[in-house]
């Protein structure tokens, strides 16, 4: 994907929620609110709650999100390497999390089907 098609998905996200804002003012400035006090520095850095959040938005497979947290973590300092290890921190939650259904789930089926 070329930066472009990246910015240009950003960017359609914020032209969205600017309509959204037009028709639902308080719902958007609340979730602006919202979002702003849960990004800001505490415990955790800004650079670092980027990094979670593009490993969240990769394992619930938002593309914009994704797109948006990577854009976010490099203006939060983050490198290439850190971008790419959030990255497979979240593949490797997210093999976790089929193996954790797969031997539970997946047996307890087997279990009442056979």
């Amino acid at each position: 994907m070329h930066q472009a098609d990246s910015l240009q998905k950003v960017d359609s996200y914020k032209v969205g929620v600017g309509h959204m804002k037009e028709l639902m003012p308080t719902m958007v400035e609340a979730y602006h609110h919202f979002t702003a006090a849960c990004f800001a520095p505490g415990a955790l850095d800004e650079k670092q709650k980027q990094l979670i959040a593009l490993g969240i938005g990769l394992f619930a497979n938002n593309e914009v999100c994704t797109l948006y947290h990577v854009q976010e973590a490099l203006a939060k300092g983050a490198s290439r390497q850190e971008i790419l290890e959030a990255t497979a921190v979240a593949s490797a939650v997210a093999s976790g999390h089929a193996m954790s259904q797969g031997v539970t789930r997946v047996e307890r089926a087997l279990d009442s089907l056979t």
